[in-house]
């Protein structure tokens, strides 16, 4: 199988690509049906489920592997305490219940809030749901997906998807990261042999 067929491709071709893969997986099928039914404001699954979904169907595995959950981002500056992002994390819990993986749910207006405390640096305080996937510690990981009013699949890739389609993790230096992106490198690598990790 040539896992590599999409890569070099130009960004319309690699974005078609991606969102046949994304809308064909039966999980993520799902599980963005289910998320668009929750009505979250400003909502896209973004990083692991995706592009991990990806390698899978270029490499031939099954739909699932190496997923450990999905992350989904929403957006609500209305309320920043952690008592209102509980609420919503509760209730997308019973929401997603009996799903094959997962959901992580987070609210991205917050996340100035508590980043410091957990990775000892700051971060910039977001102003979109979208905005945080440019400061992922690697490049590749950087996409998101949602549905757009017309129920069409939409993606958010600010660096491109070609990286992801040459199984290549590239880092994202915008910020001190080269501990994640390492850690995240490794372990993918241990899932899909075929990717090259660039150093930091």
């Amino acid at each position: 199988m040539d896992h590599l067929r999409y890569s070099g491709l130009p960004f319309e071709e690699q974005r078609a690509a991606f969102l046949a893969i994304v809308a064909a997986d039966p999980l993520l099928a799902e599980t963005l049906a289910r998320v668009r039914a929750l009505a979250l404001p400003d909502w896209l699954v973004v990083s692991g489920a995706l592009y991990n979904s990806v390698w899978n169907h270029l490499t031939g595995k099954p739909p699932g592997y190496g997923i450990k959950d999905v992350d989904l981002f929403y957006f609500d500056d209305s309320d920043l305490s952690y008592e209102a992002e509980d609420v919503v994390i509760r209730r997308a819990a019973q929401h997603f219940d009996g799903l094959a993986l997962p959901v992580e749910v987070r609210n991205q207006a917050r996340v100035h809030l508590w980043y410091p405390q957990k990775f000892g640096q700051t971060c910039p305080r977001y102003m979109s749901a979208s905005e945080p996937i440019s400061n992922f510690a690697s490049k590749t990981h950087a996409v998101g997906v949602r549905y757009d009013t017309d129920g069409q699949l939409e993606l958010v890739a600010p660096f491109g998807l070609d990286d992801l389609f040459s199984f290549r993790i590239t880092p994202n230096r915008v910020t001190d990261n080269q501990r994640t992106h390492e850690e995240k490198g490794r372990r993918a690598r241990e899932c899909w042999p075929e990717i090259e990790v660039v150093p930091w």
